[in-house]
């Protein structure tokens, strides 16, 4: 793969005065020439979903990075990727309306007009799975925030331990790993026979519920007998949030519920 790698600038301070859109859009070598490329080129399954021109600016202006950088470029120029058919949902600039799947600035909570100070709280949410797994990218002090890694490096939530996970890679390595078939190998033990099935009937709002918990001896041993059911994803997500506090596994953070 040749993933453009260019300065991600979402773990730096920000500069007093915003930057215009033009200074973010009108930039030499933009990734999504060459992204575009490695998608046609990628044996992992996935969709891009058309943008919104108009949001996809103003989640771009927000986030204050170029589109040299993929992330930049995603932001730009998708309404969201959805992966491995649809079981991971990587968020572009712009949302489907409220049946579709939300939009990069709904997810994090972006203010409705640009604020030069402002920052995601805890880092930038990049990807929801269906089971309510988070990738995120980690903001300037992930410690204070309970998290692994360093700076801008990509973590990850999985529902079947409670706990963040340090991927070990930035955004653009993130997407090379996505792309190279990483998503299907990193939850192929969470897979049930009938998974494409339930996963294909789901809106993109809606994730599936699983009892016996995820981080249960009973659903690791046997995903295909638990109980599942559709239900929205921020449903999900505040459950996690909640089951982590009354477990004591950590402190009670944002994952993502809108």
């Amino acid at each position: 793969m040749r993933l453009a790698i260019a300065a991600e600038r979402i773990t730096e301070q920000k500069a007093d005065l915003v930057r215009d859109i033009s200074e973010l859009v009108d930039v030499p070598y933009p990734s999504w020439p060459v992204l575009t490329q490695d998608l046609a080129s990628s044996f992992t399954q996935h969709v891009v979903l058309p943008p919104d021109p108009e949001q996809c600016r103003a989640t771009l202006h927000q986030l204050q990075v170029t589109v040299r950088s993929p992330l930049g470029a995603i932001t730009l120029h998708t309404g969201g990727i959805l992966v491995h058919e649809g079981w991971l949902r990587v968020y572009g600039g712009s949302g489907g309306g409220p049946d579709g799947l939300p939009s990069m600035a709904e997810v994090n909570g972006f203010p409705e007009t640009v604020e030069a100070d402002w920052q995601p709280p805890t880092g930038l949410i990049i990807a929801h799975d269906v089971l309510g797994g988070v990738f995120e990218l980690n903001g300037m002090s992930p410690e204070a925030h309970g998290r692994p890694g360093r700076p801008g490096g990509v973590v990850h939530f999985s529902p079947a331990t409670l706990t963040w996970e340090d991927m070990e890679m930035g955004h653009s390595q993130w997407l090379e790993w996505m792309l190279d078939g990483g998503a299907a190998n990193h939850y192929r033990q969470l897979l049930w026979p009938t998974w494409r099935t339930e996963v294909a009937e789901l809106g993109l709002r809606d994730g599936i519920s699983v009892f016996p918990f995820l981080f249960s001896q009973e659903a690791q041993q046997d995903m295909a007998a638990t109980s599942r059911t559709a239900v929205p994803l921020e449903q999900i997500l505040d459950m996690h949030e909640d089951l982590r506090e009354q477990l004591g596994v950590g402190a009670p953070d944002e994952i993502g519920a809108e």
